[in-house]
């Protein structure tokens, strides 16, 4: 069952969420200020929290705040409740990571077609999430020992050349048009050479040889 926690100051409003809620089947859990609706969060873990604005002990972008910091629910989604209706508002919400809001005083369904929209978009982005670590898992599984050995050269041999590079892009910026500059130029693209010659080896890869520009 969807757990839904519910922070909001004003009794009758926290009420009347609760039971609406309830009604249409969620596990609801409520919170009478900031502080206790952090704590809810952390200790019920839900699937979606509703939230005041303007709160005792810690207001809702506090909150929201404290839930982004935190693994288990960075990705929470939150929505916020508000009387407040200007676009500063909404904007700060939203920078610090609000999913939606709703401003009262508010109906059933906005409410409703706020949370089944959210649970969606959520419920989408595990099932992508969960799609690449399948993908992921079955490319590993795929490797072969010699192809695990190969990965882990071109790693290697990335970060040296990348350093090389750096050394040779210096000497480049510091030297007037001279011939030592065009040998340092000849040196980058021999290391490029060297770049994509490892590539190379990798099945698909070989395409690199015909669209990197020399």
């Amino acid at each position: 069952m969807i757990k839904i926690l519910v922070i909001e100051d004003e009794v009758e409003i926290r009420s009347n969420l609760l039971e609406l809620l309830t009604l249409e089947g969620y596990n609801v859990v409520g919170a009478d200020n900031g502080m206790t609706g952090l704590l809810g969060a952390f200790e019920h873990l839900p699937d979606l929290i509703i939230c005041d604005v303007m709160m005792p002990e810690l207001d809702g972008y506090d909150v929201l705040r404290a839930l982004r910091q935190e693994p288990k629910t960075i990705a929470t989604p939150f929505i916020f409740l508000t009387a407040l209706a200007n676009k500063g508002d909404v904007r700060q919400g939203m920078v610090l990571g609000a999913d939606d809001y709703l401003t009262k005083p508010f109906t059933r369904a906005d409410v409703l077609t706020a949370i089944k929209s959210r649970l969606q978009k959520q419920a989408a982005s595990q099932a992508q999430l969960l799609k690449l670590q399948q993908e992921i898992q079955l490319f590993r599984e795929g490797l072969s020992g010699n192809q695990v050995e190969l990965l882990t050269n071109i790693r290697q041999h990335m970060k040296e050349a990348a350093t090389k590079l750096e050394i040779v892009v210096n000497i480049l910026k510091a030297l007037p048009p001279s011939e030592q500059r065009e040998r340092s130029i000849a040196l980058v693209q021999n290391v490029c050479a060297s770049d994509i010659k490892i590539l190379s080896q990798i099945p698909n890869f070989e395409y690199l040889l015909e669209t990197t520009p020399m």
